[in-house]
């Protein structure tokens, strides 16, 4: 089973790495790897050219370039969601009976995509990074009103884009939040990403200036005075969010849908793999 709507992966100076679409490719999830015209041969000559899709602009940064991602599915494409990507995400699990267990299909996002069709507000959803859920140890399947970074199924109909340079991700779930919109934190599936400025090519370049993560921490704070601070934290700056303000915000249920009893697995069974 695969997702219902479509997936980008907006991608620049990686073609050597390939995280995210080498995960993707895996799993057989159609997608399409978002690139700009000055690395066209690059990307080619490491992805089917039918999965690419090139940019109309060149060096503008990741917010433009997630826009046009988004005008491009509503618009082009009349997806009412759609998926965007990180190219740095290594693996995808699903967390069980508190273990996590490696995904082998691409159902995952379809029942992420079930779960946002069901509420009229939910604007956002994406999953958890792997790296903060423990083994072993209770964690809840989703966490309601949050930032949601890296991988994202966005409403494409909420009256948004994206507009910071620095966390323009923070920054859109933060302006959903405040308008009364949810978002949702799936732990139930995790997302494994490579911490940020371990691979070369992307932000990479900026996030390693020191000066510069205060500049982006300091961007966001002055955006969202109310809810974020700076702090220097782990020997670099940091921005820290209070999401407190927005646990009054709640799903609503379209009311339309039932929900059934009992589990849906959608098909997902637990095998053992040689060698895993």
């Amino acid at each position: 089973m695969n997702p219902e709507f479509p997936v980008f992966v907006p991608t620049k100076g990686r073609y050597e790495s390939l995280h995210t679409i080498k995960a993707l490719e895996r799993l057989h999830i159609p997608y399409k790897a978002v690139i700009e015209k000055q690395e066209y041969e690059q990307y080619a000559a490491v992805i089917d050219k039918q999965k690419l899709l090139v940019l109309p602009h060149q060096n503008q940064g990741l917010t433009v370039t997630r826009n046009w991602i988004w005008d491009y599915a509503q618009h082009e494409l009349k997806a009412p969601y759609f998926w965007t990507f990180d190219d740095n995400i290594r693996d995808f699990y699903r967390l069980h009976k508190n273990m996590k267990y490696r995904m082998d299909t691409g159902t995952f996002l379809k029942v992420q995509e079930d779960f946002a069709q069901r509420y009229t507000n939910l604007a956002i959803s994406g999953m958890q990074y792997e790296m903060f859920v423990p083994r072993r140890q209770h964690t809840n399947p989703f966490i309601l009103n949050t930032r949601i970074y890296s991988n994202m199924l966005i409403k494409t109909v909420i009256p948004y884009r994206n507009v910071t340079f620095y966390n323009d991700d923070t920054d859109l779930c933060l302006r959903v939040l405040k308008d009364g919109w949810c978002t949702l934190l799936f732990c139930a599936f995790l997302a494994d990403k490579i911490a940020t400025m371990y691979v070369k090519g992307g932000m990479t370049d900026y996030y390693q200036q020191t000066e510069k993560r205060k500049q982006f921490a300091e961007e966001l704070q002055h955006a969202h005075p109310d809810v974020v601070k700076v702090v220097w934290k782990y020997n670099r700056w940091h921005h820290e969010v209070d999401y407190r303000p927005f646990k009054g915000n709640k799903l609503v249920l379209k009311p339309d849908v039932v929900i059934p009893q009992g589990v849906n697995n959608y098909g997902m069974v637990l095998t053992h793999t040689e060698g895993a």
